[in-house]
């Protein structure tokens, strides 16, 4: 009850892009891309379509926009744990593991926007798709360069390992399949990351 009294007098005070991208997402998130319509999105944010239109060419544009911003968070989770563990690379990891795990909650009734969106996007070319598969790219390269500067065995391998425990946490939680996923999903990246080390890895050499 307190957010639905609070979110007018709050939107009240953005800015119209600002105010539009908050209605698209509230929108997006609750009902879908695909059955939200501008004029839905200029009614949620007391504006008009023309009005829309000035900020954004087209509905495309507005969800592309929208999952940028989605993105911009995420990656500034990397920001964040590469600031407070600095050096400490598999510290890194696993509290991006926790920043998962905490978030896992709120998706179990809203689901990952991402995963939601790719499900209605099956246009490679859409613009907001090339968003959330350079989104993907970049956080893959960013999790090889954590494996690698910790040590682990492959790390190509290991970040590969990481993310499919990330990512299928994320949709078990949203359907719903598997329980206690957070504590499940710590358990296993820890795994990953402490995973020991055979001679070989430990040299970087073979015996002739």
């Amino acid at each position: 009850m307190a957010s639905t009294v609070s979110r007018p007098s709050r939107v009240a005070k953005l800015p119209p892009r600002e105010r539009i991208l908050d209605a698209a997402e509230e929108l997006f998130q609750s009902e879908g891309i695909r059955r939200v319509g501008v004029q839905a999105i200029a009614e949620k944010a007391e504006t008009t379509k023309m009005a829309i239109y000035r900020h954004f060419e087209t509905k495309d544009a507005l969800v592309a926009e929208w999952l940028r911003i989605v993105a911009a968070d995420y990656q500034a989770a990397f920001d964040r744990v590469e600031t407070a563990f600095h050096d400490r690379p598999r510290e890194q990891i696993l509290a991006l593991a926790r920043f998962i795990a905490e978030g896992l909650p709120a998706l179990s009734y809203r689901g990952c926007p991402f995963i939601n969106s790719l499900a209605e996007l099956p246009d490679r070319a859409h613009p907001a798709r090339q968003v959330i598969e350079q989104h993907k790219a970049l956080q893959t390269r960013r999790l090889v360069g954590m494996c690698t500067a910790a040590g682990l065995p492959d790390p190509e391998q290991a970040a590969a390992e990481i993310t499919f425990v990330l990512e299928g946490a994320q949709v078990s939680t949203q359907n719903g399949s598997i329980d206690r996923a957070g504590e499940r999903l710590l358990r296993i990246v820890q795994g990953i990351v402490d995973r020991p080390r055979s001679p070989l890895d430990a040299t970087g050499a073979t015996a002739d």
